[in-house]
């Protein structure tokens, strides 16, 4: 019987990724580089390589590139702050009915100030009882860490826990780390398979009917 659910966040709890998205195309226009969307999906959320190459094969060094990514990371903090951030479509009412009947989490690679940024005006953090965000391990997803992390703190076995993602790399970690994982996709995702999910749905309709299904 389920008993747990670690959620991922951008894409997930909140409509995140298109302005991610928007930022760091931004920062390659700049550099007169094109960022498409596929890029975007098969650099950002399938390999988490980023677009950094493209600057290197032109002979920025390492240093200035890192120098460019903090850039962005405040810009993209200014962004979130600045902007109306909303909480995906049903996700507050699902939080709320889940609750008292299961233990969760979030692990995210987001970092915490973002995070922090755009729940501080939402009311799901309530709902968890723990969040893990970037700082919080040494290998991000794709990478098992932050989900065995997550099933750690959660203190239950991966067989009685599910996780909800919406990127190839978030399934990929949720599978090296032995969990069931339910993908919730979105207009950035919407093209993709998703083989190896337990389930891939298409808003809060579908995904609180897989829960209770697993319940």
């Amino acid at each position: 019987m389920l008993a747990g659910v670690l959620w991922d966040n951008d894409g997930v709890l909140v409509d995140t990724e298109q302005l991610f998205y928007e930022s760091n195309r931004e920062l390659f226009a700049r550099h007169r580089i094109v960022l498409s969307e596929r890029q975007f999906f098969d650099w950002y959320l399938v390999d988490n390589c980023g677009a950094w190459h493209l600057l290197a094969a032109r002979g920025v060094t390492a240093a200035q590139i890192a120098a460019l990514r903090e850039g962005r990371n405040r810009q993209y903090s200014e962004r979130l702050a600045a902007e109306h951030i909303p909480a995906i479509a049903g996700v507050a009412e699902l939080l709320a009915a889940l609750a008292p009947r299961l233990r969760m989490g979030v692990v995210t690679s987001s970092r915490a100030e973002h995070f922090d940024i755009i729940h501080a005006r939402l009311p799901l953090r309530q709902h968890f009882e723990f969040v893990l965000t970037h700082e919080s391990y040494v290998n991000s997803k794709p990478s098992p860490e932050p989900y065995l992390l997550g099933l750690e703190r959660l203190g239950l076995d991966a067989a009685q826990c599910v996780v909800v993602e919406d990127s190839p790399r978030g399934l990929q970690a949720a599978s090296a780390a032995g969990l069931r994982c339910i993908v919730l996709r979105n207009a950035l995702t919407r093209h993709y398979d998703f083989p190896g999910a337990l389930r891939v749905v298409d808003d809060m309709a579908q995904l609180r009917a897989v829960l209770e299904e697993l319940m």
